[in-house]
């Protein structure tokens, strides 16, 4: 060090700024240059895109993971009944009927008297509504349309008997689905059962016909005392119970001698 500051002495060149170059390349020689910051900052930039990938991937195969579930689950939904799952609401409620019905027998109450407690004045008035929307009255029409009700109220009370079907179907073979060319006329015998509801059908039918009433005749000669139809069943009706007390008020109000 002394050898290289008397040759710079020998040079002309001033000792302090010999001591200054010396503690720049000391300095520089501490600090990290541009090119070891730039270096960190690329190393983490790297590391969080490979944290993002990561993240990425594990998310990839999450949805990979869940698509296959829910491929399982739908391809198990095509194999279901076109109605499975009303049925399976159905089904449901059933239970939930019966076991309120078992809780109100072990407390002593009527499950009837406890459903309606439990059903609001507004879903009574809609099921009425939805009720009459489905099978209105519309009357007598003609004979084709009070046959065609006829048909469907009988076949909505038909219950299948599953086991005498495949009872029959043991029996009969083939044979049970005629065709054009089979004779069986004859060879089937109604259980007792059957019988009895056709012949309680038929007890039905006839008490209902019994109590039918045929609409009557339109009278033009009748008095008018009425402004609708519905004005004029009341008035049938107060004169059927009450005429004969109010018969002399109405005949002092016809006259006009009415006091």
């Amino acid at each position: 060090m002394a050898a290289a500051v008397s040759a710079l002495s020998s040079l002309g060149l001033p000792e302090a700024d010999v001591g200054s170059e010396e503690d720049e390349e000391e300095e520089e020689a501490a600090e990290p240059g541009p090119s070891a910051a730039a270096a960190a900052a690329a190393e983490q930039r790297r590391e969080e895109r490979l944290r993002r990938f990561r993240e990425l991937h594990m998310k990839r195969h999450e949805a990979c993971k869940l698509n296959s579930q829910e491929v399982v689950e739908e391809d198990k939904r095509l194999k279901l009944p076109p109605n499975w799952e009303a049925k399976k609401a159905r089904l449901e409620w059933e239970l939930q009927v019966q076991e309120k019905k078992k809780e109100c027998a072990a407390r002593g109450e009527d499950y009837d008297r406890v459903k309606l407690l439990e059903i609001s004045a507004e879903d009574a008035e809609r099921w009425e509504r939805k009720k009459k929307k489905k099978n209105p009255d519309l009357g007598f029409s003609d004979y084709a349309a009070a046959q065609l009700r006829q048909y469907q109220r009988l076949t909505r009370q038909i219950k299948p008997d599953l086991e005498q079907y495949e009872r029959l179907k043991e029996q009969y073979g083939e044979a049970l689905y005629p065709t054009s060319d089979s004779l069986l006329h004859g060879t089937h015998v109604p259980s007792k059962d059957g019988v009895d509801r056709m012949v309680a059908d038929l007890e039905k039918q006839i008490e209902k016909r019994e109590k039918y009433s045929r609409r009557r005749p339109y009278n033009d000669d009748a008095d008018i005392d009425y402004i609708n139809e519905r004005n004029a069943k009341f008035n049938q009706k107060a004169e059927r119970f009450y005429g004969k007390y109010t018969a002399e008020i109405k005949q002092n109000l016809e006259r006009g001698t009415a006091v």
